[in-house]
């Protein structure tokens, strides 16, 4: 991606070669080829222009926070090239840019309810849920700053995924941002991702660390023009800097986001990786920035196309069963939920804040052939290469 940014207004209208980006915020809603690295760039050119001009002296200072940071901003700006504090500071950021998107697409002004707790082990986090929005059924972004010892739930799992890790006491730091997404209208889909950092050191001062995340989109109805507007978006994100990453961590989510009793996946995918420790820190952090930067330019259009469609109760009381999925795979299956379930000093209410206000059960629920309803479940049973790659 190559051109100058250019301001074309007092209305956070920019320019940048021959696209044009308007700014909600501090979040960029872009179209066009480059929308999935174009709102990472203009953020990374915020920080680096601050550090040469001198007009912000702090790094911490640069982003506006949904509260104050769990790590104090003295330490934040005391160690800006600490993976640890860069990855809570995107973090915050992300937390920051994706509510007051959300909250720009309320039509009555509702507002996310912010919630910044401590957890007596060792950090905490911050809650940020908007509840009965006339867009946004529910809607929760999390941040949470821990660190502690590793419980042997956490130890187990990660050995099972193939972590040399020591015996005895494994003192470990984990950073994510995770949000999942709710809508009112049926017609707009469900998001959830989830950006993540964790480091473990052993007895002998040995570190490991690593990265994962992901984006996802769940439709109530298929829309193949939506999701290839997702797909596009992510691989956008991931191209520039490995051309192998969009296609194997589309493969990744497509597996792990299945339902193996309902022989379902439980939407239309996007991308998923976990235990990334290459090809080193630097590209590995960049990677994942990008990636939780394209989730505004990914998801937003798609709630400003659909959030004023016309549905009916049968549309209604098909969105609820399918939210009955999605409760089914979270607290089954989901390795974050069972994570934060098993932490000591686990707090549940921010745990599950994934789950949604109303959901539906019903009794071998089987949509009728040629219906919009079977339609989706065809789909969820054969996942689709959207890209046609």
């Amino acid at each position: 991606m190559t051109g100058r940014w250019y301001p074309l207004s007092h209305d956070n209208i920019i320019l940048y070669g021959s696209c044009v980006f308007r700014i909600l915020g501090s979040a960029a809603c872009i179209g066009g080829a480059t929308a999935a690295i174009a709102y990472h760039w203009l953020y990374r050119n915020e920080v680096q222009m601050a550090a040469v001009t001198g007009s912000v002296a702090k790094l911490a200072s640069v982003s506006r926070y949904m509260a104050e940071p769990i790590t104090s901003r003295q330490v934040l700006d005391a160690n800006r090239n600490d993976m640890k504090c860069r990855m809570e500071e995107l973090v915050m950021r992300i937390q920051y840019d994706f509510c007051r998107s959300l909250e720009a697409e309320e039509h009555f002004g509702k507002k996310f309810l912010v919630d910044r707790w401590e957890r007596k082990e060792g950090g905490g986090g911050i809650t940020c849920v908007l509840q009965d929005g006339d867009v946004f059924e529910k809607a929760g972004v999390n941040i949470s700053v821990v660190h502690g010892n590793l419980p042997k739930g956490a130890i187990q799992q990660m050995r099972s995924r193939g972590k040399q890790l020591a015996e005895g006491e494994l003192p470990f730091f984990a950073v994510g941002v995770s949000a999942v997404i709710h809508p009112r209208n049926p017609m707009v889909p469900t998001i959830h991702f989830n950006y993540r950092y964790f480091e473990v050191t052993d007895s002998a001062g040995q570190k490991q660390w690593w990265f994962g995340g992901g984006t996802d989109l769940t439709p109530y109805y298929l829309n193949e023009a939506d999701a290839e507007h997702f797909h596009r978006t992510l691989k956008e994100a991931c191209d520039p800097h490995d051309s192998s990453y969009y296609p194997r961590f589309k493969e990744w989510c497509d597996k792990y986001f299945f339902i193996p009793h309902r022989n379902e996946s439980r939407g239309v995918g996007g991308i998923f990786f976990d235990d990334l420790d290459g090809p080193d820190a630097e590209r590995a952090f960049d990677f994942v920035s990008s990636c939780a930067h394209s989730v505004v330019p990914s998801y937003l259009p798609l709630v400003r196309q659909h959030k004023n469609d016309p549905y009916g109760d049968r549309h209604r009381q098909w969105q609820l069963l399918r939210r009955g999925r999605y409760v089914e795979f979270n607290l089954i299956y989901d390795r974050g939920t069972k994570f934060g379930l098993y932490t000591p000093g686990a707090r549940y209410e921010s745990i599950l804040m994934s789950l949604p206000l109303n959901a539906r059960w019903e009794y071998m629920n089987v949509p009728t052939e040629g219906t919009e309803e079977a339609a989706i479940i065809e789909v969820l049973k054969k996942p689709k290469n959207w890209l046609k790659l």
